[in-house]
């Protein structure tokens, strides 16, 4: 007998189709479950971060007086401790002074007759750091710095009855690394000399300085959207933490525009690149970056060394290089090498000697065979070394007599490393350096910066320094 087939040759009813049909009503089912699950899953995130940021944001006001609305009050006894997350820290005495105002933000500040320092719990990460300073019935001067002696404003004067609020973007580290999903995967391996420094402790620390720094509010916020330029690099670069030293690295923040710009320095005295790898400094760079960061890499004083970390200029040490700027393109990160600074070393007719061997040469040819963007340190600091000649230069770098400052019983000579005029000199030519060189972040430094021409360096009698209260006259690792 012939099987009726009637049934299925209507389209609706054909096994294939409604097998199909079936998919389809579960796939859109499904596919709008997903839609919302993933939907609900950002939205989520999105609360899970907003708590984050609110977390670790904080509005501070400064005084023994009423606490403006929404601020957390911070008056004279509070110390820092962990448990309370915010306070006064290294051994900081100050005083709170009220004044008859209307805002009760203003009508009080904290202040001191020597430098004082501010530190709060925070996780790793950029924050915008808003301070607000003056004094409603008098006049004000304070400089700010943070970490270790890293400068963002400097020397901000108010008018008597004038308070302003100044915003500066910095970066808190810690010496953990982590995958994408925040694990801990590793560590750095620091040296004992930087257990002591004030960047490695997840604490944000605030230094206040100058002849009368008057505050009377802090708020902090994290930014999470701000290009990061990441520094690899040696004693001439690191945030060195104690004066009379300094290098280039820590006035370099000074110069940016806050909340589009932050700078994160990874440098640290005595490195090479071999160093810089092998303690997994560099692999912690790499967990933290993101598209569009840069990495600025200035390492030759060290490298040029006999020993386990040497590399020689033309071949290991370009291909190490080339090896780190591979990677960062990986990565959508602008690599920018700096051609190491020379050393303070005249010859009989005043020209600057080359101490650094082929080193500066090297990286000039790596840049040129992989289109890399150079900012060409080295040529500057002749330059503006020659200009000073053998005898200001000493201005410019760690030269002071025996006893000239705390515990300091034996004469300071050291022509490789800089005092904070002569560092900031040094930051002035890799400014310069990112101009020649046409970078996107161009467009971020501050507007007022005045031209600079390495043959031509700022007069040393013009510097302004407010001393920080930490000194050491231990020389730092390398040369």
């Amino acid at each position: 007998m012939a099987q009726d087939n009637t049934a299925y040759d209507k389209p609706y009813f054909h096994p294939i189709i409604l097998f199909s049909k079936t998919i389809a009503v579960m796939t859109r089912s499904l596919q709008g479950r997903l839609s919302r699950y993933l939907l609900l899953s950002a939205i989520t995130l999105a609360a899970l971060n907003n708590a984050r940021a609110q977390t670790n944001t904080f509005k501070f006001d400064f005084g023994s007086g009423k606490a403006a609305k929404d601020y957390i009050q911070v008056t004279p006894a509070n110390t820092f401790s962990y448990q309370a997350g915010y306070g006064f820290s290294q051994g900081s005495v100050v005083q709170s002074v009220e004044r008859k105002g209307k805002d009760e933000l203003t009508n009080d500040f904290i202040t001191s007759d020597k430098p004082f320092y501010f530190s709060v719990k925070l996780p790793e990460g950029n924050y915008d750091v808003k301070v607000i300073l003056g004094d409603i019935e008098g006049t004000s001067a304070t400089t700010v710095r943070a970490e270790c002696r890293r400068l963002f404003l400097q020397n901000v004067q108010t008018k008597k009855g004038e308070t302003v609020s100044k915003i500066f973007t910095v970066h808190v580290k810690d010496s953990l690394i982590r995958d994408a999903q925040g694990n801990t995967i590793g560590k750095v391996r620091l040296k004992p000399r930087e257990f002591t420094y004030l960047h490695w402790d997840n604490l944000l620390t605030i230094e206040f300085n100058d002849s009368a720094a008057k505050v009377c509010g802090v708020e902090i916020t994290p930014n999470t959207t701000a290009t990061t330029i990441f520094l690899a690099g040696n004693s001439t670069v690191v945030d060195q933490d104690r004066e009379p030293w300094a290098a280039w690295g820590q006035m370099f923040p000074s110069f940016f525009e806050p909340k589009n710009i932050c700078v994160a320095n990874y440098a640290e005295s005595g490195e090479t690149l071999k160093a810089f790898k092998g303690e997994r400094r560099l692999e912690k760079v790499w967990s933290m970056v993101k598209p569009g960061d840069y990495l600025f890499i200035e390492f030759a004083h060290n490298d040029q060394k006999p020993g386990s970390s040497h590399l020689d200029p033309f071949t290991t040490y370009k291909a190490t290089l080339k090896e780190w700027i591979a990677e960062a393109r990986k990565r959508n990160v602008i690599p920018v090498l700096v051609t190491s600074m020379n050393r303070r070393s005249f010859d009989s007719a005043g020209y600057i000697r080359n101490t650094l061997e082929d080193f500066p040469e090297a990286m000039r040819q790596t840049a040129k065979e992989d289109n890399t963007a150079m900012v060409d340190l080295n040529a500057m600091s002749k330059t503006m070394y020659e200009a000073w000649g053998p005898v200001t230069s000493l201005k410019a770098f760690v030269h002071y007599p025996a006893n000239t400052f705390p515990g300091q019983d034996k004469e300071l000579k050291d022509d490789t490393h800089f005092n904070p005029y002569g560092a900031y000199e040094i930051a002035r030519c890799i400014v310069k350096g990112i101009q020649d060189a046409k970078l996107d972040i161009a467009k971020h430094l501050k507007k007022n910066i005045p031209a600079f021409d390495p043959a031509h360096p700022d007069p040393v009698e013009k510097w302004y320094w407010p001393q920080s209260s930490m000194v050491s006259s231990a020389k730092p690792d390398g040369n």
